[in-house]
């Protein structure tokens, strides 16, 4: 399903999310809004290494950020592999990896670095920098 947030189109793969697609629209444009902090959606994560690493991100904070090598030294696993991984998130947004950040600097972001930095300064957390 396609999704507008603060401006931007972002695909979403609604056969993941249990709930309906009004739902996750409804639960989307109030995170926008600043009325919700944390999704309220049942997600069915792929039996892959991106599901994985999904499961990881899922659990970084609202306003808070984690490198890739944070996430990679959890999964046993390189930086670029987690990654990688954060470019196939197939749940962008609701899965938040527009919060692992690189170690000095943002990474990058599916929906463009601009929406990866307008997302993180939504919700507060600190960055680190706009260079990759």
């Amino acid at each position: 399903m396609n999704v507008r947030v603060f401006g931007a189109d972002r695909e979403i793969d609604g056969s993941l999310i249990r709930d309906d697609a009004e739902t996750v629209r409804t639960q989307l444009r109030e995170y926008e809004a600043g009325e919700q902090t944390a999704f309220d959606l049942e997600i069915d994560y792929p039996a892959t290494f991106t599901g994985d690493v999904m499961r990881v991100i899922a659990d970084v904070p609202y306003g808070e950020t984690r490198p890739y090598g944070d996430l990679a030294a959890a999964l046993e696993t390189a930086p670029i592999a987690v990654g990688q991984a954060c470019g196939r998130n197939p749940i962008p947004i609701v899965v938040p990896c527009h919060r692992v950040v690189g170690a000095d600097s943002l990474g990058g972001y599916g929906g463009g670095l601009d929406l990866k930095r307008r997302l993180l300064e939504h919700e507060g957390a600190a960055i680190v920098s706009d260079e990759t």
